[in-house]
């Protein structure tokens, strides 16, 4: 068992997942020793038999999720889960959307303060990532940090996870807004320096800048591709190189440099690589729309993606909840994080639905492993 590679913490758990589905139901087993603890198994792939295991609390887990989850594993049917990727594709609301409806993580404390709060854990065997469902977008902003650090601190990061979010999906469409439709927004001393950087740039805004983000996506895939001892050397050599080359010859402005530098820096900000990828996705789309339309582009690809929002579920819980529907005891641990002893009560999310906990509606097969 080793540290996580993709969710380091500075403070907390360096234990990880493993490959092994034993090995990592134990790994929750030690943080939540409840009876109530449940696991249900099934194998899924016609030739390769994987175990997959659902866990969850029972008595806190809201029953028709648990029922909903099984169903849909039981409707799979394919010859190979290889990772739980597969899983993931599978069973999700909407295929469709740039946005994640399920989350997974390599973290065991991640997990099992995930089940404390109602969620369902499917884990895969062969792969040390562990879904997690139902999740809201707010949860993708919160790591497991929040809760091990003080109150303050904590807000303070999340609140820094949302606005990084932002700013790496907008950013670059601003620029191309505000540089080609809205120069009457800069200073006089801003507009003149603008002006003067890209006054031998041959291409307009809208291709400097997808030159530029396409260049940064491929370094940043060949950093992730090559070995580790030279990936990271390559991926910042190539970028300062690249960057100080194209600024020389005249190919793109040195502003542009900056606003795509910056952006890529916001978007290793999130806790989670499935909002950052989604940032990455609807990038591409406000610059479009920040070339045809302006600030008015911008605006208008904003409302269509909090409709899209606002009609996503994940298991039937609303995407936007505890803020749409707006449920007020729920605003502890959603924006902000108030100190351990303010928070009493579990997240509202398992009633949203109008659920009642009933133990009896949900019975495990003997041949299923109930511990």
């Amino acid at each position: 068992m080793e540290e996580p590679q993709s969710q380091t913490v500075i403070r907390g758990p360096k234990e990880g997942f493993t490959e092994n589905i034993r090995t990592n139901t134990a790994l929750i087993r030690r943080k939540i020793k409840s009876p109530d603890l449940w696991i249900i198994n099934r194998k899924i792939g016609r030739q390769t038999q994987t175990d997959v295991s659902v866990m969850y609390l029972h008595g806190i887990a809201d029953e028709k999720i648990v029922n909903e989850i099984l169903q849909r594993l039981d409707r799979i049917d394919t010859d190979s889960i290889l990772e739980s990727g597969y899983i993931e594709e599978f069973i999700q609301d909407r295929t469709f959307t740039p946005f994640p409806t399920i989350t997974n993580t390599e973290r065991p404390d991640a997990v099992a303060g995930a089940l404390l709060e109602g969620k369902v854990a499917i884990l895969v065997d062969g792969t040390p990532f562990v879904l997690i469902a139902p999740i809201t977008i707010f949860k993708l902003f919160q790591s497991s940090e929040d809760y091990y650090q003080k109150h303050n601190i904590a807000t303070f990061l999340r609140l820094l996870h949302m606005v990084s979010f932002v700013i790496s999906m907008l950013l670059p469409s601003l620029y191309i807004a505000i540089t080609t439709f809205h120069q009457q927004m800069l200073p006089t001393l801003l507009l003149i320096s603008l002006a003067a950087q890209r006054e031998g740039v041959p291409f307009p805004a809208l291709v400097e800048a997808f030159a530029m983000e396409i260049t940064f996506e491929v370094l940043r895939e060949a950093g992730v591709r090559m070995p580790r001892a030279i990936g990271s050397a390559i991926s910042i050599v190539g970028a300062l190189v690249l960057g100080q080359a194209a600024v020389q010859a005249g190919l793109v402005s040195a502003a542009m440099v900056i606003i795509v530098s910056f952006t890529a820096i916001a978007s290793f900000v999130a806790p989670s690589i499935s909002i950052s990828n989604s940032a990455r996705l609807l990038r591409f789309g406000f610059m479009i729309l920040a070339a045809t339309l302006g600030l008015f582009g911008i605006i208008a690809g904003m409302i269509a993606v909090l409709i899209h929002l606002s009609g996503l579920r994940s298991f039937g819980i609303p995407y936007l909840v505890p803020v749409a529907p707006f449920i007020p005891s729920d605003q502890k641990d959603t924006l902000i994080r108030v100190p351990w002893w303010a928070m009493k009560r579990r997240p509202r999310l398992i009633n949203t639905q109008n659920v009642t906990r009933q133990s009896k509606n949900l019975k495990p097969s003997p041949s299923e492993d109930n511990e």
